[in-house]
Parts: structure tokens; C-alpha cells; sequence
């Protein structure tokens, strides 16, 4: 016999020896420390967990990868099993990217007075659909109305799952089986593949576009309008910018063309600005009550970009039109639920109380760079040469993003770390893995992290982070 022969029948008696040992499943279960992780988790996850530890044991066993098995090496990794799947799917994360409406990160964190509503909306009962004052079933959107009415001047606002369905519900009710016209210049896509074009397909009009891509006047609108047109419509290019030789119509000028026909005047502002931000250093983000003072009859937006609230879709202006979408039988199929209303009624209420610095992404929004710089020089103060890490501060820029402000950004410090055992992408895909996972950027071999979307107290937890690292 060869001396690879004698190898091989070695590796597979020292297999065969291996397996023997393998306890059985009810054995390990019998421990002590599974048992008090099934008191805490449930049977059938450890049991699960137990099996699939055990497969994988053996397949390792078997080619000739695991040399040695032992009962607290199965525990241990039977424990970490059963905490992962265990484990919620949707987790929170630290926002290091600088983008404060990050779609990707759920938008618009929402403010405690926010939270705080919801979770005593989710735990108790509610007068969601009941009048207090008249002891007899009421309306949802009474909630939301009245906020909007005071802070907006809307005679009626509705509430939908998101400004997509907005939009859809708008035509659907208004402009179904006939046209509706809008500029070649606003025929968006936003994230998602939320098309104007398909919406409105979808939605059952017909499309009639006007003007050009760069310039559309209001002649284009006025040449358009037949005996098949139901409504003129306006979009807010609140993801793109065109610049150059560019022109649309002024507001009042649609709204008079509107009112010379009488049709409606729908507009969609998708990002949701309710104040004037222009102080703060935003241009080009009109706010709704701007634009329903003007006269457009429908206006459309979202709650979870500027509004700086839950995911929802807004429709506010006239009554005449909005009963009518309030009427249309896909509305019950596209309206909210109880935690999105009291989510968004506190939101809101916050506006009323003209305490903006309450909501988080306008805070984030208005915070210096030189406070950011403090931060991030805290930070690198604490990292910086430790296990082979560098870290220092540079200027940078944030961006809002979520479909809003375009080509804009706001000034910000950025902390920039290297290490000199690991690559960029390697020290991000650490802090990625890290619990909670930390997401940062990456540029020209740099991980960068930007404290401007991040909360204070989560300052600690990426210092902790990096310090697991070095």
C-alpha cells in the first residue's frame, strides 16, 4: 500500500472517530445553557439552530476540516445561531453618509413627540373614525385635516400611503378617460421607478405633452386644452435640475389658465415642503401653502422628505376637488392606518408650534459645520493611532437627498480614517458589520464619516466601533 493510500485511510478512520463523537440533539438540548437559551428564545429556534450547527459539523468533518470536536464548541455555536435568526430583519443603523432624507435609511428619522404619539396610538384604543363631541362614527382624516387647514390654509387634506398613490388618485378622480396636460419638461422619474408618464397611464388619462424639454410657455398649455382635457398639472423637479436656456410658466399664469376653462390645477411638489427654507440655504423648494394661496386647486407632496414625518402621501387644497377624490372607492384601498396619522398629526403640530428645531432633519439640517467639525475632532482625538488607524478632519459637504434639493449640499466636516493594515473598503464593510452597523462612505481611499446625520449620542458608539477594529 502507497503512503497516500496509508493517508488517506488515517484522515477517514480519524473521521469516523470525529462522528462518534458528535452528541445527539436532545443531549445538547439538555444543557444548561440551552436550556436557558429556549426559556428566553423558544424550542424552536434552538432546535433548528442545534440541527443545522450538527450539519454542518459533520460536513466538516468529513472533508477533513475540523480536527477536534468538543461539547462547549457546539454550544457556542449553536448560541450565536439561534441569536441570529432571532434576530429582527429591520434593524436601526448609524448614519454616517451625510445624506439627511436617505431613502435607502428609511427618510426622515421622526421626531420623539412623534414616536411618542404613535406608540400610545399602537398600544391603546383611539378615536380614530369616532367624534368625541357627537358620540357617532366619524372621519380619519378629521385629524390630519384640521392641522393642515390651520398651517396651510387647505380647505381639505386627505392622506394616502405615499405621494406616488397621491398623484394616481389625483388623475384617477379627476382626469380619468380623458386628458391631462403636463410639460415635456416635467415628465420625471424619481427612486423606485415612479414614472409621471406610468401614473398617469396607469391612472386611466391620457397624457398630452407640451412644450420642450428646456422651455414650455404657457401659449403651449392654452393650444393644448380641448374638449377632452380635465385638468392641467405641474410638477416640482424636486430630483433634476435643467440650467441654461431654460422656461415654464409662472404659477398664476396656470392658475388663471385653469380657472378660464374651469379645470383643475393639479401640482406635485413631491419633496413636501411646508415652510420657507431659502433662510436655511435651500432655493428652489416652493412650500405648499405658497402654492394653494396662488390658487392651484390639488396640491401633492410627501410626508417623509421635508415635512420631516412618516411615509405618506399629502393631497390638500379645494374642497370641491378633493371631496371628489375622497369619494373615489380606491381611496379606502390607499388610505393609512392609525400610526401613520398620529405620526404625521404630531409632526405637523410641531410646525404649528413653530418649533422646527424639535424635528430631526431640519435640526440636521440647520447644524453649523463648525459644530459637525467639534464633533468629528472629538472622535478623531479618540481613534486617531489607535492598531494602526488614522483619523482627521476636512471640510466636505452634505446633501439632503430623498428626492429633494438637487445640485444643492450643505457645508459640513467630514471625519477621514485609513488603516494601514486594510484597505477603504475593507475598514467600511467592518463599521457595515459592526452591531449597529455604521455606514459611512467611501473616496479616493478614504472611509468618511459625517457627523451631521448623526445623533449625538450615537458619537460614543462609532468610537466603540472603531476601537473593536484597532
Amino acid at each position: 500500500m502507497s503512503s497516500t493510500e496509508n493517508r488517506l485511510d488515517e484522515g477517514g478512520a480519524v473521521g469516523e472517530s470525529l462522528l462518534r463523537q458528535i452528541p445527539s440533539v436532545d443531549e445538547l438540548l439538555g444543557r444548561e445553557a440551552l436550556r436557558a437559551l429556549e426559556a428566553r428564545l423558544g424550542r424552536r429556534l434552538v432546535v433548528d439552530a442545534t440541527r443545522k450547527v450538527l450539519q454542518s459539523l459533520r460536513a466538516r468533518i468529513s472533508n477533513g476540516t475540523l480536527a477536534k470536536v468538543s461539547v462547549e464548541m457546539l454550544e457556542k455555536e449553536i448560541v450565536a445561531a439561534t441569536e441570529k435568526t432571532a434576530e429582527l430583519s429591520l434593524r436601526p443603523v448609524i448614519n454616517a453618509t451625510g445624506v439627511i432624507l436617505h431613502t435607502n435609511l428609511g427618510r426622515a428619522p421622526l421626531a420623539p413627540e412623534a414616536v411618542e404619539h404613535l406608540v400610545e396610538a399602537a398600544t391603546r384604543y383611539s378615536n380614530l373614525e369616532y367624534d368625541l363631541a357627537r358620540g357617532e362614527r366619524g372621519k380619519r382624516d378629521a385629524h390630519t385635516d384640521r392641522l393642515f387647514a390651520q398651517l396651510l390654509g387647505a380647505e381639505m387634506t386627505l392622506v394616502v400611503n405615499n405621494n406616488a398613490a397621491a398623484v394616481f388618485l389625483a388623475l384617477n378622480t379627476l382626469a380619468a378617460e380623458g386628458e391631462v396636460i403636463v410639460s415635456r419638461g416635467e415628465l420625471i422619474e424619481i427612486g423606485g421607478s415612479f414614472r409621471i408618464p406610468d401614473i398617469c397611464s396607469k391612472s386611466g388619462a391620457t397624457l398630452r405633452e407640451v412644450g420642450t424639454t428646456n422651455r414650455t410657455r404657457i401659449a403651449d398649455y392654452a393650444a393644448a386644452i380641448n374638449e377632452r382635457t380635465r385638468a392641467l398639472m405641474r410638477v416640482h423637479p424636486s430630483n433634476f435640475r435643467v440650467v441654461g436656456f431654460t422656461e415654464r410658466p409662472a404659477l398664476d399664469e396656470l392658475v388663471n389658465l385653469a380657472r378660464q376653462h374651469s379645470l383643475p390645477l393639479i401640482e406635485d411638489l413631491g419633496s413636501g415642503c411646508l415652510v420657507d427654507v431659502a433662510p436655511m440655504g435651500i432655493r428652489d423648494e416652493p412650500p405648499a401653502g405658497a402654492s394653494l394661496k396662488a390658487g392651484v386647486d390639488v396640491v401633492t407632496f410627501s410626508g417623509d422628505k421635508l415635512l420631516g414625518g412618516p411615509q405618506a402621501g399629502i393631497l390638500t387644497g379645494k374642497k370641491e376637488w378633493l371631496a371628489k377624490i375622497r369619494s373615489n372607492p380606491l381611496f379606502r384601498a390607499l388610505r393609512v392606518d392609525k400610526l401613520t396619522i398620529a405620526a404625521l398629526e404630531a409632526t405637523v403640530a410641531l410646525y404649528q408650534r413653530g418649533d422646527l428645531s424639535a424635528i430631526p432633519s431640519f435640526r440636521m439640517i440647520q447644524m453649523p459645520a463648525e459644530e459637525i467639525g467639534a464633533r468629528a475632532a472629538r472622535l478623531a482625538q479618540k481613534i486617531d493611532g489607535r492598531g494602526g488607524l488614522r483619523a482627521e478632519v476636512r471640510e466636505g459637504e452634505s446633501v439632503i437627498g430623498g428626492g429633494s434639493t438637487p445640485g444643492q449640499s450643505l457645508p459640513t466636516r467630514l471625519l477621514a480614517v485609513t488603516h494601514a493594515g486594510h484597505s477603504a473598503q475593507e475598514l467600511e464593510q467592518s463599521l457595515r458589520r459592526n452591531s449597529p452597523p455604521v455606514l459611512a462612505r467611501v473616496e479616493n481611499d478614504l472611509v468618511l464619516l459625517d457627523l451631521r446625520t448623526v445623533f449625538a449620542e450615537q458619537d460614543e458608539e462609532i468610537a466603540r466601533a472603531f476601537e473593536r477594529l484597532a
